[in-house]
């Protein structure tokens, strides 16, 4: 006997259209077909989450960029907001030699003058050429230069040098 029971009627017609030795064979393709799209799908997920963790990391130097970029406007608009404050303005101008106006007097549409013009403060002073180290941007001072001039040496043109004698009228440039 083969180990098989014997079929008879309607399960021995079934049994010849269900081919016997064929089973096997028909199995292995479709075993190779759910491992590649297993393996494929494995591998698709494993691109894709080095994508997003290359993303990430692109992302995070970004908001540091940011953030620097940030802290630099920050800084940078701290500096405008010092240099246009109204004292700044006024301690620039006067290193400039510009002195503050007097009162304004204003030409009416008829032409007639409204108001008596103020003299500024340096009315009876002539007018101030500021020297050019005032102008140009100053290298940093050496020790001897702080100190100040050495013996025997003689003033820089436009400098003043206070003695016992000199006079009590201001120095011509406002601020030094």
């Amino acid at each position: 006997m083969s180990g098989r029971p014997e079929l008879r009627g309607r399960a021995a017609r079934l049994a010849r259209l269900l081919p016997t030795g064929a089973g096997q064979a028909a199995r292995t393709p479709f075993v190779l077909l759910v491992v590649l799209l297993l393996g494929g799908g494995l591998i698709g997920l494993l691109v894709l989450n080095s994508a997003l963790s290359e993303g990430a990391f692109r992302l995070d130097d970004l908001q540091k960029e940011t953030k620097s970029l940030t802290d630099e406007e920050q800084a940078l608009q701290r500096d405008v907001d010092a240099y246009s404050a109204p004292d700044a303005l006024q301690r620039r101008a006067r290193e400039l030699g510009m002195v503050p106006g007097g009162d304004p007097a204003f030409l009416g549409p008829d032409g007639k003058v409204k108001g008596v013009p103020g003299a500024t403060g340096s009315a009876a002073r002539a007018p101030m050429v500021p020297p050019p180290e005032v102008l140009a941007p100053s290298p940093a001072r050496t020790p001897s230069r702080a100190a100040g001039p050495a013996r025997g040496a003689t003033p820089a043109p436009g400098s003043r040098q206070r003695s016992a004698g000199a006079s009590t009228q201001p120095p011509t440039t406002p601020g030094r």
